[in-house]
This record gives structure tokens, C-alpha cells and sequence, in this order.
């Protein structure tokens, strides 16, 4: 087994825009993956452990016997990472990966998973809002702004170089300001701060919310919400209040998102991958506000795994021998 750290991952130089084509190259596959909803426990109230599985399809073999599959990995992988949110660790949300040989039963490697997790949720952010924003959308707001927030900024800032984004950051301590530096080497934004989530939900064409924890609605009145606006809630939490009464509602997974309350009210549900596929053509008119829920899928977490492990097979990393038994053996 292959011990796959943080920095190892890093050190690839694994590009923004790549992230978001391997999160739309994952949702290509979604219906040929088994991808069970994500299990949770709760040690304490805001605190979570969370189960992530999932078996990607096999690469399709070719005439010539060599790998021809959407995914373009050289063979069938099952993942599960576990993420936490507790509020006594540093940094609280933490999350690590088991990557196995689905063949074979193979465990392969243990690695971190907390880049994965960052930038896949990022590069879906950006693909998404850039599919469902409305034609003239100039102003994104962000409320909560940690690293899922970098990570949804950088992929949008390098899915379109040409494009400026005018970008209105609600204040926390003093978070905007290491954000706001952390973007210095970008000319395509310019930030603006302001200390209250009503006057960024009437200001934003686009509101992501990377707060991990809301109680309540993070804006009471939905008429605060400009026409036109596409919400983003990367971790869902905050806007239950939109789910009724906005245009459309859109879903990574429909099997994770079924359970929420209103489900049944949703108007215009799809999920957001038949939109990148051109089934579904996302906004209609430039009036609609839309919801987009990325639940958050092992599906994302597994593909990136697979491509990271690929990346790797030829540099000297730690492993662990575990001295698997290969007879069959009585106890």
C-alpha cells in the first residue's frame, strides 16, 4: 500500500482547469458507477464522521486491447473517504482515502484528501455557476471564505482568463484580507468587501456560501435574493427557504439530495450533469433565480484519487506492507 501525503499531491501541479475536466469526466460516468449515499455520524451537534464509497466503471478495452474509456485510467478502482468536521481538530474538516484495485481487492494506497476535496468541490462551483449564471452576470459573491472558497475562485478565475469577475466578499475577521491577497497575481478580478449578507445577496449575479455549519436561513427574506441569481450553497446548509420558491433547483445526485425537506417542492429539478451534457439547458431567461446543490459525491473523490495514484506510479513514495495471506486459511 502506498502512502499518498498532501504535498506528494501538490507537488503534481495538478492545474484548475484540470480539476473541472475531471469533475465533468466524472459526472460522464455517473450512471455506470455505484455510488451509494454517503453515511454520517454525529459525535456532537455541527460535528460529523462521513462515509464516501464508490466503484467506477471499468476502462472499455479497445481492438487492440488497450484502454479506450471516457475516464482514461489503465483499470477498475473502488474508493471510500471519510471526512470529518470536529470541532476540536486543527483545521476542524480533515478527510483521508483508501483506493482499491476493484479487481483483485487490492488496497493500493492511503492518501490525503484534503486537496481532493477543496478542489473538486471548487472546480464543480466554477463549472456550475458558469453553466447556470444568467448572460450579463458580473458580480459573485462569496460568503465564508476558507479553502473551498480559494478553490471555487481560482477554478473560476482560470476557466475564464478573458473575463472579469467583480467579486464582493462578506467580511469575517480578518479572512477577506489573506483572500484577497491570496488572488494579488490575478488581473481578471477586483474585490469589494461589505458587512452584511443582505447587501451581498442583492448585489451577487452568483452567492457561493462555503460556510460548512448554518443554523437557520443565512438570508431570512428570499425577496433579498436579486432576479437572476444563482446560488451556490457548496455545503448545502442555509438556504432551505430558497427551495419553494426559486425558478429551478438543480442536484449533483438525486439519490443525495431526495431527502431534503422539500424535495417534492423543488421546481425544475435536474441534476447539474445533464446540463454540462447538453441535455438540459440549464436557465431559461435571465429573470430565473436558481439553486444548484452540489452535495458533494465519492464519485468526484474516487476519479481524482485514481488520476492522482496514476500520477504517481513512477516516483518512490513510503509504503506499508501489510503480509496479506494469499492461502486460504482456518482460524
Amino acid at each position: 500500500m502506498r502512502i499518498i501525503s498532501d504535498q506528494v499531491i501538490r507537488n503534481l501541479g495538478i492545474s484548475p482547469m484540470t480539476c473541472i475536466e475531471w469533475v465533468k469526466e466524472s459526472l460522464s460516468i455517473k450512471a455506470d458507477a455505484e455510488l451509494p449515499v454517503k453515511m454520517s455520524v454525529h459525535p456532537a451537534d455541527g460535528e460529523f464522521f462521513t462515509s464516501m464509497p464508490c466503484l467506477l466503471p471499468p476502462p472499455i478495452q479497445n481492438s487492440n486491447n488497450q484502454v479506450d474509456s471516457g475516464l482514461k485510467l489503465k483499470r477498475r478502482y473502488f474508493g471510500i473517504k471519510l471526512v470529518h468536521r470536529l470541532l476540536a481538530a486543527v483545521p476542524s474538516l480533515g478527510s483521508n482515502l483508501l483506493l482499491y484495485d476493484a479487481s483483485t481487492g487490492e488496497l493500493l494506497a492511503l492518501m490525503d484528501a484534503d486537496w481532493i476535496t477543496a478542489m473538486r468541490t471548487g472546480a464543480l462551483s466554477a463549472a456550475s455557476a458558469k453553466c447556470l449564471r444568467k448572460s450579463d452576470a458580473k458580480v459573485y459573491g462569496f460568503i465564508g471564505l476558507g479553502n473551498t472558497a480559494r478553490a471555487t475562485l481560482l477554478c473560476l478565475l482560470e476557466q475564464e482568463p478573458e473575463r472579469h469577475f467583480e467579486v464582493k466578499l462578506l467580511k469575517y475577521k480578518d479572512q477577506h484580507k489573506s483572500f484577497e491577497e491570496r488572488f494579488r497575481g490575478y488581473n481578471n478580478v477586483t474585490f469589494t468587501e461589505c458587512d452584511d449578507v443582505i447587501e451581498l445577496a442583492n448585489a451577487s449575479d452568483v452567492l457561493f456560501s462555503c460556510i460548512t455549519y448554518a443554523e437557520g436561513d443565512v438570508v431570512k427574506n428570499v425577496s433579498d435574493f436579486r432576479q437572476g441569481i444563482t446560488v451556490i450553497p457548496v455545503h448545502t446548509q442555509g438556504f432551505m427557504n430558497c427551495d419553494t420558491v426559486f425558478s429551478r433547483v438543480f442536484g449533483d445526485d438525486t439519490n443525495h439530495v431526495k431527502g431534503f425537506r422539500y424535495f417534492n417542492q423543488f421546481k425544475g429539478y435536474n441534476e447539474i450533469g445533464e446540463v454540462f451534457a447538453g441535455r438540459d439547458k440549464g436557465r431559461e431567461n435571465d429573470e430565473q433565480r436558481i439553486i444548484n446543490y452540489n452535495y458533494g459525491l465519492g464519485l468526484h473523490d474516487v476519479v481524482y484519487a485514481a488520476k492522482i495514484y496514476e500520477l504517481t506510479e513512477n516516483q518512490v513514495l513510503p509504503t506499508v506492507n501489510l503480509f496479506k495471506e494469499t492461502r486460504k486459511f482456518w482460524v
